[in-house]
């Protein structure tokens, strides 16, 4: 005859919540996210290598990426897709979600040094916030001194863009 010995009620209690907790780790660190299958539905398209605007779908990733309310995303955020990888921008006071300008020419900039001949900075306001570089007036010529922001290989500022998990 064989003699199963009980645990005290306490250590059956232990254990049952052990096992659960065990289980609920499981299921977060190896079950796909709603997100995940998201992203993977829209990045195969080629035409998402673009901006647009943020599918319903994915608003609550994008909004957990950037640690903000989903009606914020809503309104102001863009995805695109690098390859598989799911890339979401939110548009702000400086953040430009478009391509870099990478051009050592601006028509704003040229304009602000004819009238601030010497000015050691030029204003956002006169060259676009989507420039790369810090400006100067050379007497009434624009100048383009070094690259503030690194530039990714689609040409967008890297800095303004988050991988959405």
């Amino acid at each position: 005859m064989t003699v199963i010995k009980r645990l005290p009620k306490a250590q059956s209690i232990m254990a049952t919540a052990a096992a659960a907790l065990i289980f609920i780790l499981f299921a977060i660190l190896f079950a796909p996210t709603q997100y995940a299958a998201a992203a993977e539905s829209y990045c195969p398209n080629r035409a998402h290598a673009v901006p647009a605007k943020v599918p319903a779908d994915l608003l609550p990733a994008v909004a957990k990426a950037f640690q903000i309310d989903p009606g914020v995303v809503g309104e102001g955020a863009v995805v695109r897709c690098v390859g598989a990888k799911l890339m979401a921008c939110v548009v702000g006071a400086n953040l430009d979600c478009g391509k870099a300008n990478t051009r050592r020419v601006l028509r704003g900039a040229t304009a602000w040094c004819r009238q601030h001949p010497g000015a050691a900075n030029i204003p956002m306001a006169a060259t676009g916030h989507a420039t790369i570089y810090q400006w100067s007036c050379r007497r009434r010529r624009a100048v383009a001194g070094k690259a503030l922001v690194a530039v990714d290989r689609q040409g967008y500022i890297a800095d303004n863009w988050k991988a959405v998990p």
